[in-house]
């Protein structure tokens, strides 16, 4: 592979820079993407392999990232389970029959990801023929917390109170949810990475609306299912926001890299985390609308903080905002890289 950076980093070897990739690196701040979704759909591009690997392969062509993240939504091992979706305009994933009750979970269905999800495994394949080693290609699931409170609540939430009256008023049926949705996302991560992934990670988006108790009791133990699941196999990153309180849970629950968002300092999560874990992190998607000198301020502090430990992959807190300038994210990934090696 002529890019390793990457997977160095996730296994805190030393590197020549500090390799950066971004969360929704693919996208709408992206022209080629957008022209694409003016004759596809979300779902569409999703379940068509040719139209998933486009996607995928846009950001590697145009920006200097040390990794490729798989195309794909996180929700898509949730229909054949029995809890068909789509995507509202504006508004965002709509489940149509969400869980609203301790017997709708004992509904649900089983499924094997490699038939069901075969369209995003031929996904993987097309991407790694076109990639050539060029770069590695990062596949990823969501985590049982967030999954369930995208099939509980039928969508976003801002307060995700239908997940926790479940969670806290039926607490046997919420385990049984997890259980069943963490053996799915093991599965399917497996599945990719019989693909070809070189890496995975698992997205906990939503799960710092969670106590460290709360965490631990209900969230904790589905995923470390997950990452036990996938072993030693390829290199493992877990990612949540708003968890600097339960940094050292998510440590537990497992991952070789540990996501930061921009709410902590990096070097305070670090401590928190353990620093025989590596950190990927965590600049504000936000700076990336302003002056490029802040950006490469912001850049130079979290750099700074780092030292040039082994173990940093340098990514946003979040996605890139759909309103963001391409070539402010051309030019960070370019000044992540002559930073970190001038500091070297």
């Amino acid at each position: 592979m002529a890019n390793l950076r990457f997977l160095e980093a996730c296994r805190r070897q030393p590197v020549d820079a500090t390799p950066v990739w971004f969360m929704r690196q693919a996208g709408r701040y992206m022209a080629e993407y957008r022209a694409l979704r003016e004759e596809h759909s979300l779902l569409e591009i999703c379940r068509t392999p040719e139209l998933a690997a486009e996607v995928t392969l846009q950001p590697i062509r145009r920006i200097e990232v040390d990794a490729a993240i798989l195309f794909s939504d996180l929700l898509l091992p949730l229909e054949p389970m029995g809890l068909p979706f789509d995507f509202v305009k504006g508004e965002g994933p709509q489940l149509e029959r969400p869980i609203g009750s301790p017997a709708d979970i004992d509904r649900l269905r089983t499924f094997e990801p490699r038939a069901a999800l075969a369209p995003v495994l031929d996904a993987i394949k097309l991407v790694q023929r076109e990639l050539a080693g060029r770069v590695p290609l990062i596949g990823f699931v969501g985590a049982p917390f967030t999954l369930a409170s995208y099939a509980i609540e039928g969508g976003h939430s801002s307060n995700f109170a239908r997940t926790k009256a479940l969670m806290y008023g039926h607490p046997e049926a919420w385990h049984r949810l997890s259980e069943r949705l963490a053996a799915a996302a093991a599965e399917y991560l497996v599945a990719q990475i019989e693909a070809g992934v070189d890496a995975v990670q698992i997205f906990d988006s939503w799960v710092g609306v969670l106590s460290q108790a709360d965490y631990r009791e209900f969230a904790l133990p589905h995923t470390r299912r997950i990452f036990d699941a996938v072993g030693r196999r390829v290199p493992t990153i877990h990612f949540g926001t708003g968890t600097a309180v339960i940094l050292g849970e998510l440590r537990e629950a497992g991952g070789d890299v540990i996501g930061v968002d921009w709410r902590i300092p990096i070097d305070v999560a670090w401590e928190r985390i353990g620093l025989d874990r590596g950190v990927q992190g965590n600049l504000d998607p936000t700076v990336l609308l302003g002056p490029t000198e802040r950006m490469f301020s912001q850049v130079d502090d979290i750099l700074a903080r780092v030292g040039g430990r082994p173990g940093h992959v340098f990514n946003l807190g979040h996605g890139i905002l759909p309103m963001t300038p391409v070539e402010h994210v051309q030019m960070l990934a370019q000044y992540v890289h002559s930073a970190s090696r001038r500091a070297r």
